[in-house]
């Protein structure tokens, strides 16, 4: 069967037809852009983050709120527990639980993480025999206890702050204010300095008045200072530290002096 000829000739389009066809490929293109905009962000919402950064969780602050609370109240709990107990005849049981249940709890916490299970078990089960066997002494001299654990817990902070100061580290005053609204500026990594100095001598002048206090003064007295005076001396300093910032650096987002204190407190 013969081939039909073909025309060389070419082909019109008619004007109408061309701008048919681009608008057409226009909105083709368009509503692909559309899709994969909104794909995209779709993917970055499921993963938590738009534009490179994370997505903001509205309910962080306020969980972060809810740990300060937490942290504070088991403070003021454990304050007025202990003072309790240091303050009443019949509550010496309560008080050597208070006194030796934090370095307890620390040392089976770190026994487990740093040996082996069968290892961990052991060595918590023989400390918990010797407790056993020696409580009657702890809960009638519970106030040395006492005394290790206030003072040693303020030493141990104290030395925290002095060798940040020391080796080329990084002052653990700056390191918060870094984590709070970094990066800093010059002027703020010298202040920044300046105040981990400061309080590093606060708690090395605690850490010394709790052991002084314990011998020349009645244990209620002691009680007092320890309990709550110490806690008094170290919300004037930090409100005092804050207005000072306030005055001698700029203002920055999160430099406030609650997020501060949700940071000192709760790392959040």
């Amino acid at each position: 069967m013969p081939l039909a000829p073909i025309d060389p000739r070419p082909t019109k389009v008619s004007p109408g037809a061309a701008l048919t066809g681009e608008a057409a490929t226009a909105q083709e293109t368009a509503t692909a852009r559309e899709t994969g905009t909104v794909r995209e962000t779709a993917t970055a919402h499921e993963f938590g983050t738009i534009g490179g950064g994370a997505v903001p969780d509205a309910g962080a602050p306020r969980a972060s709120t809810l740990q300060l609370g937490i942290v504070v109240g088991m403070i003021v709990a454990y304050a007025a527990l202990s003072h309790y107990s240091e303050s009443t005849p019949d509550s010496k049981g309560l008080g050597a639980g208070l006194s030796i249940g934090p370095i307890v709890l620390i040392g089976a916490v770190l026994v487990w993480r740093w040996a082996a299970p069968l290892v961990a078990a052991a060595c918590i089960a023989g400390g918990g025999a010797l407790l056993y066997h020696y409580w009657p002494a702890i809960k009638t001299h519970f106030e040395w206890a006492d005394l290790f654990e206030q003072s040693g817990a303020y030493a141990l902070v104290a030395v925290g702050f002095v060798r940040s100061l020391t080796g080329g580290r990084m002052p653990t005053c700056t390191q918060l204010a870094d984590r709070l609204h970094g990066p800093l500026e010059p002027v703020e990594i010298a202040y920044t300095r300046r105040a981990t100095f400061v309080w590093a001598a606060l708690y090395v002048l605690l850490a010394a008045a709790i052991v002084v206090l314990f011998f020349v003064a009645p244990l209620k007295v002691w009680s007092l200072f320890v309990n709550f005076a110490t806690f008094g001396l170290i919300g004037i300093v930090f409100v005092t530290d804050h207005a000072i910032r306030r005055r001698v650096l700029p203002r920055k987002p999160g430099t406030g002096m609650w997020a501060a204190l949700r940071q000192s407190l709760t790392g959040s």
